[in-house]
């Protein structure tokens, strides 16, 4: 079974901020998924053959068009996070 303290886990290491009351709900939904795939490990598929695409598809490519870049002052016209004709991120 999924525990709450458990799902708080997995969201402290993932940086996702839980409301209170989040763990319990996802610790229920959580549980409900893994007993569905236990539901599916039970199915015999010993005679299935596999089917990576179930419909035939096709790839869609296109050709690659050159185009004229940006300049450096049309890229860096709408931001205010601009250093040494760099974008600037977050600290980290």
């Amino acid at each position: 079974m999924v525990e709450a303290e458990e799902v708080e886990e997995i969201a402290d290491n993932a940086r996702i901020n839980l409301e209170e009351g989040e763990a319990e709900k996802f610790a229920e939904e959580f549980e409900n998924i893994l007993s569905t795939f236990q539901k599916l490990e039970e199915i015999d598929t010993e005679d299935v053959e596999p089917a990576f695409h179930p419909t035939e598809t096709e790839s869609e490519t296109r050709e690659d068009e050159v185009e004229e870049t940006l300049d450096k002052d049309e890229v860096f016209h709408n931001t205010d996070n601009e250093e040494d004709r760099y974008f600037k991120g977050p600290s980290a």
